[in-house]
């Protein structure tokens, strides 16, 4: 298992001296961490695990395996497997010759190829079909036989791009936990690209969030869900309620906030810099808000839609122009469309963000 280390890289398509480039980072991916690049379509996920694979030339910057600069070296002297979005199985070939077919081109001893191709499908549980057509197959399996060819040749780092975008919904959340039991076993580093934020949040150790060609934060699941860092972020993953608020008091961990007709003291990362009179955004989650009586209540506004989830309900509120989401459990009375409520923020569950 080994490090990885994006130097300052970036990548521009176009050479005008003003363009823009497509991806900008600089981080450090831990050996052994399941790592999440994860952002809307034209973000630059993509393009940056294709730097990481070698098959896209970084405009500038470095990347290092450990301690190996792998800049300019061809994918294929990498040492990595991947793991590609339609797969790229051979159909001609049966499912244990395409697992091998890596293990063949490094030349590996016939007898060794066979013992290593049997453990690969052990991993992902096809043992029993080693001999089958790949049209024989489903996508969940077909999308097996593509992990565990990329297993076989015993990686240090294992890329995946957008591995389960072609299965339906359960298959999906059957096949995240099997993918992650496989880079457990396999011990190796793995770059996981998605778009979907249930399959970030459920997999990783830690997530970058990208959009427009940067990290707006790249910490773990929880911390990126209970703390953004952006109101990009706090959009993007699950559903928040993003609140425009005047900071009347800034406190080294907190800062007093005006909310509705009121303030209220709620947390903030020491790193945001914060001045008294000035404007910020506070995340809620739905969750966070409970409908209440006008009298207690931080904000009021009129019920616009009600929908019911099941455990949870879901009430949609106009508070003076702003669309506010509420998560109330299925036991609380539910008001009526177009009625007028009140909402009580916890201010312990919100986190303050820059504006």
């Amino acid at each position: 298992m080994l490090p990885i280390h994006l130097d300052k890289v970036s990548k521009t398509y176009l050479t005008a001296p003003d363009t823009e480039p497509t991806i900008s980072v600089d981080l450090t991916i831990q050996a052994g961490e399941f790592f999440t690049l994860l952002g809307p379509s034209g973000c630059g996920k993509s393009t940056m695990l294709r730097m990481v694979a070698g098959f896209v030339a970084p405009t500038t910057g470095s990347i290092r395996f450990g301690d190996r600069d792998v800049t300019n070296l061809p994918p294929h002297k990498r040492g990595v497997g991947m793991v590609f979005q339609n797969y790229a199985l051979f159909p001609h070939m049966s499912v244990a010759d395409n697992v091998a077919y890596g293990l063949k081109v490094r030349r590996v001893a016939r007898g060794d190829r066979a013992a290593r191709v049997d453990a690969a499908l052990s991993m992902v549980g096809l043992q029993s079909m080693a001999d089958r057509r790949i049209d024989q197959l489903s996508g969940g399996q077909q999308q097996r036989v593509a992990l565990a060819r990329a297993v076989v040749i015993e990686p240090a780092l294992l890329l995946l791009d957008e591995p389960l975008s072609n299965l339906d919904a359960k298959l999906r959340e059957e096949t995240r936990m099997q993918i992650r039991e496989v880079q457990k076993k396999a011990e190796t580093t793995a770059v996981y690209v998605t778009h979907d934020q249930a399959e970030a949040m459920a997999m990783s150790d830690r997530i970058a969030v990208l959009a427009d060609g940067k990290a707006h934060q790249i910490d773990t699941p929880r911390r990126i869900y209970r703390e953004p860092a952006t109101s990009f972020v706090a959009r993007f993953i699950g559903r928040s309620n993003v609140l425009p608020v005047t900071v009347v008091e800034a406190g080294s961990e907190s800062a007093t906030v005006s909310l509705g007709g009121g303030t209220i003291a709620v947390p903030r990362s020491p790193h945001m810099a914060v001045s008294n009179g000035a404007p910020a955004e506070l995340a809620v989650r739905p969750e966070a808000i409970r409908l209440s009586s006008e009298v207690e209540a931080q904000l009021g506004g009129v019920v616009t839609q009600v929908e019911y989830m099941g455990a949870t309900v879901t009430v949609d509120i106009d508070v003076d122009g702003t669309h506010v989401v509420v998560s109330a459990p299925d036991r609380t009375p539910v008001p009526d469309q177009g009625a007028r409520v009140g909402l009580a923020v916890d201010e312990r569950n919100t986190w303050l963000i820059p504006a």
